[in-house]
């Protein structure tokens, strides 16, 4: 918009003193397009304006939700959290809790500074800052340990490392985020806006010489019949709407819960070849639940007392799945024989978990290949049972008594309701996905096939991932991925588009460029959609402002030259009424079909999956045609109303 600025300057000057230009037109002509134009310039200020109220209304939210706390800051960070009492801590002001800190949290305090969980589990209500409202476990030595300031403990206590300094905390990166990501353009943009500059530049040499053109056809023509004509060919319409195409895309995902860290990843997002995608809760409800207890070379009951008693005091979800499955069987056991020392959790090394009975039995359960390794009597036809379970996409748990396997439990992970559909969607906008998953070749399969997936990894680590990432990347192509855990985190920092989770470590909130506030994996599939939603909606005004200056082209030229020239008279097929009705109605034109376009700038083009072929022709003959049909009708129908009204 600069050269429509400068423009507004020379029409003031030719306002004020018509002769420095050789002014032929009456003053309130020229005072008239001074007029129009700097209402063109407000338009296009407004239009990038109300886009950035809406990045400002969002941070002015996020603001909303810091609130003054104290917190209990340990005088000794060795102590251990089961013996801590009041004369341990003291209370201090949040803002004087510093990084490096050690403080202790119990239920109804309010977590002071953003850290991590070094000791205990709790649970936490972090409605304030995801809007969900129902609570999350935080608890030390995994991938949830990561707690943020602001939020509610509901129960239980915990000992927690601060690793955020005053005014460095989540929430205070993510409202630095949203103001300065809304101010940046991302290269696209800049791409686009030096395109733009090119076009401006190559129309600008063509108006300039026309003058000159006019002169060696004894043609006076007027600087002000310039002008116009320079601000119909140059793409103004695009340029004022630029910035709000962008602020309205991070908007948009904004509104899904998620803080992209730039705009960049937002159109990255809408390039993306390839998402890699994990098959536990993404793809799956991550909630594997016991279907059956299958007996192999045992009684019935003595396998179904023997899951119930391996899973009785086991708190993960598969274990009270169990229980449950095993009350729904009318199980019973008794209970004075379990004792909760006795339990032996489920660790990575055994791969197994279980409990030990009083008279000395030994009770365990587990992956089937670590039961088989610890057991010494294996029943015939185990294996076989298990593959049964794994091919139908199931996971399947042995359970041995004294080193001798009875049976299997067999776990279910049900496909994520309308996950197939989603993933069928991504693959008609071009976009390849993937699946990872440390399950088994088997149930890496069958869950794969059924969700429609042909590429997919089984038994993959997740330091895996930063290798997948490079040799998609190593072919040319855009890759996006989620993740929550600290050895997520350099794939996250690798990839185009990395969605980390709230509920994640920091580390990987850091390494990601977009952050998730309600932990769902699946969101990725919507960042992509609202990517390629900013991309669809740019091209298409894009489309409709080249179309637009052609058309005005054939408007202006005719109009303007053919008093020199009859022969243009032939193409004046618009039959307007002068010169000057032309350019001001042309000028008008111009300025009003800014204001109309910022509701779609803002909202987007609708958008369905489709291939880039047919959205290219469904761009060209939808905003194409419209950018050619309007200025036609647009300007008649202002010419003939200036007209009515006795301007001309």
């Amino acid at each position: 918009m600069f050269v429509v600025e400068l423009c507004t300057i020379l029409t003031i000057i030719l306002t004020i003193y018509p002769p420095l230009f050789s002014g032929q037109e009456p003053t309130w002509y020229y005072l008239t397009i001074t007029l129009i134009l700097v209402f063109t310039l407000l338009f296009a200020n407004y239009a990038e304006s109300l886009a950035e109220l809406q990045g400002e209304a969002h941070a002015d939210s996020l603001k909303a939700l810091q609130v003054e706390s104290e917190g209990k800051r340990l005088k000794n960070k060795d102590i251990e959290l089961d013996e801590i009492t009041e004369a341990d801590y003291e209370v201090v002001a949040g803002e004087e809790i510093e990084k490096g800190d050690y403080v202790f949290a119990e239920k109804g305090d309010i977590i002071p500074r953003d850290g991590e969980v070094v000791e205990g589990s709790a649970s936490i209500d972090e409605s304030a800052i995801t809007g969900e409202s129902e609570p999350v476990i935080r608890e030390s030595g995994g991938d949830r340990n990561s707690v943020t300031e602001g939020t509610e403990v509901l129960s239980d206590v915990l000992k927690i490392e601060v690793t955020a300094a005053v005014g460095e905390s989540f929430l205070d990166r993510m409202i630095d985020l949203v103001e300065t990501a809304s101010r940046q353009k991302t290269p696209n943009e800049i791409s686009m806006t030096l395109i733009l500059a090119s076009f401006t530049f190559v129309y600008l040499t063509a108006v300039v010489t026309m003058r000159f053109f006019g002169m060696y056809v004894d043609m006076n023509v007027d600087v002000a019949n310039l002008i116009a004509l320079l601000i119909g060919l140059m793409p103004t319409t695009i340029g004022a709407l630029l910035a709000s195409i962008r602020i309205a895309g991070m908007t948009r995902v904004t509104r899904e819960n998620i803080i992209a860290k730039s705009g960049k990843a937002v159109e990255s997002a809408g390039d993306l070849d390839a998402l890699i995608l994990d098959k536990t809760g993404t793809i799956t409800t991550g909630e594997r639940i016991a279907e059956e207890f299958i007996v192999v070379g045992s009684e019935k009951n003595e396998l179904y007392k023997a899951c119930l008693q391996s899973s009785y005091f086991d708190e993960t979800p598969e274990g009270r799945s169990v229980v449950n499955l095993a009350h729904d069987l009318d199980v019973e056991v008794d209970e004075s024989e379990l004792k909760k020392e006795k339990f032996v959790e489920f660790s990575a090394k055994t791969r197994m978990s279980g409990i030990d009975l009083p008279d000395g039995t030994e009770i365990r359960k587990g992956s089937v290949e670590a039961v088989k390794e610890y057991a010494e009597e294996i029943p015939d036809g185990l294996t076989d049972k298990a593959h049964e379970i794994a091919d139908s996409g199931g996971t399947p748990l042995a359970v041995a008594v004294d080193k001798r396997i009875l049976g299997l439990i067999e776990l279910q992970d049900e496909l994520k309701i309308g996950i197939k559909a989603r993933i069928q969607e991504l693959q008609e906008m071009g976009v390849k996905c993937i699946m990872a998953t440390g399950d088994n070749e088997r149930t890496a399969r069958y869950v794969a096939e059924q969700a429609g997936i042909e590429e997919y990894y089984s038994e993959f680590k997740p330091e895996e991932k930063i290798a997948l990432v490079e040799k998609i990347q190593k072919s040319g192509k855009l890759i996006g991925m989620t993740g929550d855990g600290t050895n997520d985190a350099p794939a996250l920092a690798k990839a185009d588009v990395g969605l980390a989770m709230q509920a994640g470590t920091n580390a990987a909130k850091e390494a990601g460029n977009m952050v998730d506030l309600d932990s769902d994996p699946t969101k990725l599939i919507e960042v992509v959609a609202i990517g390629k939603q900013l991309l669809m909606t740019r091209g298409s005004l894009t489309t409709f402002s080249i179309a637009n200056d052609i058309s005005r082209y054939f408007a202006l030229i005719p109009a303007i030259f053919s008093a020199g020239i009859p022969a243009l008279q032939q193409i004046n097929f618009m039959n307007l009424y002068s010169p000057q009705s032309v350019v001001i109605a042309s000028l008008i034109y111009n300025s009003l079909i800014i204001p109309f376009l910022i509701p779609l700038a803002m909202k987007g083009v609708d958008y369905k999956a489709e291939s880039s072929s047919k959205l290219l022709r469904k761009n060209l003959v939808i905003y194409g045609g419209a950018g050619l049909i309007a200025p036609f009708i647009s300007i008649k129908l202002i010419d003939m109303l200036l007209v009515m009204l006795g301007v001309f």
